[in-house]
């Protein structure tokens, strides 16, 4: 998949699934604006180290004036933006009779809120190129629901639902937009579960396995290529089977 040329914003790109996104795009020869509340700059300096070009973002992206700032910054290095990928998001899992307003509002901001944002300010852009990718990030809990865990599953669940009417809205522009339902990575805090709970995960994953934060990269590659030109307002699960049961 080569996509020598096209502009991305990551967000949430510092770490985890966020910087396997940004580093598997830069190998796909794609500028990468690597953009989060923690520093980010490691991560474009690997990329700029690859050969490659990229541009580290500080951007809270609940925050339309920091959006706003995140792509004007983008636009003003690079000149265009082609490719967006939704990733920046978070959890503060409770029952839903502990769950405070405070933790219920703080996800769906940061889950659901910036990707209408991030979305709507690139839009523009894609559209007078009569070219984009969006990809943004949902989960299989959005789905399939996972208890004390409401407010993480509405928010992937939204997003879900605003992909779908997207795609519809802007398809007769050459713009295509899609989300991804990972299952169960493996990542820092999946390291610290017990060996107990890592083996109810599995019991559950027909493959029989946790997919890797470059399994989810792999997807959101393939949907910012041409190769995936012809799909738009789907939900690409990588989950290891987890969400057809």
């Amino acid at each position: 998949m080569d996509l020598s040329g096209k502009v991305a914003i990551v967000t949430g790109g510092a770490r985890g699934i966020g910087r396997e996104i940004a580093l598997r795009l830069a190998e796909a020869g794609v500028t990468v604006v690597v953009s989060d509340v923690a520093d980010a700059e490691p991560v474009a300096e690997e990329i700029r180290k690859m050969g490659g070009q990229s541009l580290a973002v500080a951007a809270d992206v609940t925050s339309t004036s920091d959006v706003a700032g995140l792509v004007e910054k983008a636009t003003d290095k690079f000149g265009r933006i082609d490719i967006l990928v939704n990733n920046a998001g978070i959890a503060r899992d409770q029952l839903l009779m502990r769950m405070s307003d405070e933790d219920w509002e703080a996800v769906l901001n940061v889950n659901l809120k910036s990707v209408f944002l991030c979305t709507r300010a690139v839009l523009r852009q894609m559209v007078k190129q009569r070219w984009g990718r969006i990809v943004s990030i949902s989960s299989i809990v959005g789905i399939v629901g996972n208890p004390g865990q409401a407010n993480y599953a509405a928010s992937k669940a939204g997003v879900i639902g605003f992909t779908k009417t997207l795609a519809r809205e802007v398809g007769s522009r050459g713009i295509t937009v899609n989300a991804i339902a990972p299952g169960f990575i493996a990542t820092k805090m999946t390291e610290q579960l017990s060996e107990e709970r890592k083996g109810e995960m599995l019991k559950r994953i027909p493959l029989g396995f946790l997919g890797t934060p470059r399994d989810v990269a792999e997807a959101v590659a393939f949907l910012a290529s041409e190769e995936a030109r012809y799909i738009t307002g789907q939900v690409l699960g990588v989950d290891g089977g987890l969400g057809g049961l």
